[in-house]
C-alpha cells in the first residue's frame, strides 16, 4: 500500500497540535499514546561534541526546561546515557520520553547491554528500545535470529524493562520496509531529509534513477504509517553536509522533515544557541504547502543525495 504526498500532507496537519500546557508542539507518537514535542533531543555525535560533561548536562536541562520532553540515545554513544542519566535526575520521569539503541546482533550481549543503560540512565525502565542501525536485508536475518535482538528484546518487554520496541536505518529504505512489513514494532526511527527525497519530475512523481537509493520517504515512511508506529524522523540536516547551500536553512530543513506524517524531528544540538534557534522554529512551525516540499526536494535531492547515501553508508553516529 502506497500513501501519497497529499496523504502526507494531511497526515501531519492532523498529528500536528500545540498543547497550550506545553512549550512546544506535540504529536502522538504512533500506538504508544504519547504526546512527543516534534522537536527531539538527540544524544549523538553533536551532544558528543560538548567536551565538558557540566555543558552537556546544561544543554539536556534546558531542552527540558523548553518543552522537549523526548530523548534519544544510544549503548554506543560513549559518554551520553551516562550524562543523560545525570541530566534527568529530579525531573518527572512521566513526562519525559526517553529512548535508547542496542546495535549489538548477538542476543545474550544485546541484554547485557541494556542492563548497561539502564544503570547508566539511572531508571529501572525505559520507554523505549531500538535495534540500532539496520543496514541491509542480511543484518535483518540476524536481528530476526532465534535468540536474536528482537526476541531478547521482546522477552525484555514482557519483563517490562522496555515498554517499546523499535528499529532504525540511515541508509537501508528497502530493509527497513522489509522490517516493517514483518514485524509490529511500536516505533521507528529513519533518516528523513529534503536533500534524500526521491527526485521529482515537477508535477508530483518520482523521477527513476537506477544510480540512487530509494528513499526512506517512498518505501519505510508509507509502512510505518499504515501500521500506526510512532515515527521519529533523524539527520534532519544531513550531519550539515548540505550547509551553506542556500535552500539548505534550518527553517526549510526542520519543516521539510515535519511536514511529513512523522511524530517528530530528533535534532543533536552542539551549542546551546542552536537548541535556543531551532525551538523558536518549531514553535511557529506550520505544514508547508506540497508545492514548496516539491521545490526543496527537487532542488537539494538533485544536487545532493547520491553523494549523502554514499555518505551514510558508512556513517557513524558517534
Amino acid at each position: 500500500m502506497s500513501v501519497s504526498r497529499r496523504e502526507f500532507l494531511a497526515s501531519a496537519a492532523a498529528l500536528t497540535g500545540a498543547d497550550s500546557k506545553m512549550a512546544l508542539p506535540t504529536r502522538t507518537l504512533g500506538k504508544t499514546g504519547f504526546k512527543a514535542s516534534i522537536l527531539a533531543f538527540g544524544g549523538g555525535s553533536r551532544f558528543l561534541s560538548h567536551k565538558e560533561e557540566d555543558k552537556a548536562i546544561e544543554v539536556v536541562k534546558r531542552a527540558l526546561d523548553l518543552g522537549i520532553n523526548y530523548i534519544d540515545t544510544s549503548d554506543d554513544y560513549g559518554a551520553s546515557e551516562e550524562r543523560i542519566g545525570k541530566a534527568l535526575k529530579g525531573y518527572d520521569r512521566k513526562r519525559v520520553f526517553l529512548a535508547t539503541k542496542v546495535s549489538n546482533r548477538n542476543g545474550a550481549a544485546v541484554a547485557a547491554l541494556v542492563e548497561r543503560s539502564l544503570k547508566r540512565l539511572g531508571v529501572d525502565q525505559l520507554d523505549l528500545i531500538h535495534i540500532h542501525t539496520l543496514i541491509d536485508d542480511a543484518d535483518l536475518v540476524k536481528i530476526e535470529a532465534p535468540g536474536g535482538p528482537l526476541e531478547v528484546l521482546q522477552k525484555m518487554k514482557e519483563q517490562k524493562l522496555t515498554r517499546f520496541i523499535g528499529i532504525t536505518s540511515h541508509t537501508a529504505p528497502l530493509a527497513l520496509q522489509k522490517a516493517l512489513e514483518r514485524h509490529d514494532f511500536d516505533c521507528t526511527q529513519m533518516a528523513l531529509n529534503a536533500a534524500q527525497a526521491n527526485m521529482t519530475n515537477g508535477r508530483g512523481g518520482m523521477v527513476p534513477n537506477a544510480a540512487i537509493l530509494d528513499a526512506f520517504e517512498s518505501t519505510a515512511l508509507p509502512v510505518a504509517v499504515r501500521k500506526r508506529m510512532g515515527i521519529i524522523a533523524m539527520k534532519i540536516f544531513a550531519q550539515d553536509a548540505i550547509a551553506g547551500q542556500a535552500e539548505a536553512t534550518p527553517r526549510n530543513l526542520l519543516y521539510y522533515t515535519l511536514s511529513l506524517p512523522v511524530t517528530a524531528a530528533v535534532v543533536g544540538f552542539p551549542k546551546l544557541e542552536h537548541l535556543e534557534e531551532d525551538v523558536k522554529l518549531i514553535k511557529t512551525f506550520k505544514p508547508l504547502p506540497k508545492s514548496e516540499m516539491r521545490r526543496l526536494s527537487q532542488l537539494l535531492s538533485q544536487r545532493n543525495k547520491t553523494a549523502l547515501d554514499r555518505h551514510f553508508r558508512t556513517h557513524i553516529d558517534a
